[in-house]
């Protein structure tokens, strides 16, 4: 595992992913930053800890910094953290400064769970960018 994932640039894992890599459990924030500390030991820049309603934990060799999650009525989180994967993939792949693509991460992940089902729940960009314009 470890030679793979630790090859990544930045490795993004929900708690039970992140429980299965560093093989401890991850209840809170402790445990999430003390889980970052182990997986950035194993190469990657930065760690996108997904905390569901409680927004990302960000970590690199910089320290740590929460990116608070959006406030929604959610009504199925089937496919919020593809929605968030993609997304965070998408504003990497832009350029964005990581706390940034992590903010636009999370609002695509808020969409998601607006709506039931996955395909069909996954935001548009220009779903993304309006809801993010509106909290500008």
């Amino acid at each position: 595992k470890r030679q793979v994932w630790g090859r990544a640039t930045v490795v993004s894992p929900n708690a039970i992913e992140t429980e299965a890599l560093v093989g401890f459990p991850v209840n809170d924030r402790a445990g999430a930053e003390r889980a970052a500390a182990e997986i950035l030991k194993n190469g990657p820049k930065a760690v996108v800890l997904k905390r569901g309603s409680e927004g990302a934990l960000l970590c690199s060799g910089d320290g740590c910094m929460e990116v608070p999650a959006f406030a929604v009525e959610a009504v199925d989180t089937t496919g919020a953290g593809d929605a968030f994967s993609a997304a965070l993939a998408v504003a990497v792949a832009e350029g964005r400064e990581l706390s940034e693509a992590v903010r636009f991460a999370n609002a695509a992940g808020a969409l998601a769970v607006t709506k039931f089902g996955t395909l069909a729940a996954m935001p548009t960009r220009a779903e993304v960018d309006a809801f993010l314009d509106a909290y500008a």
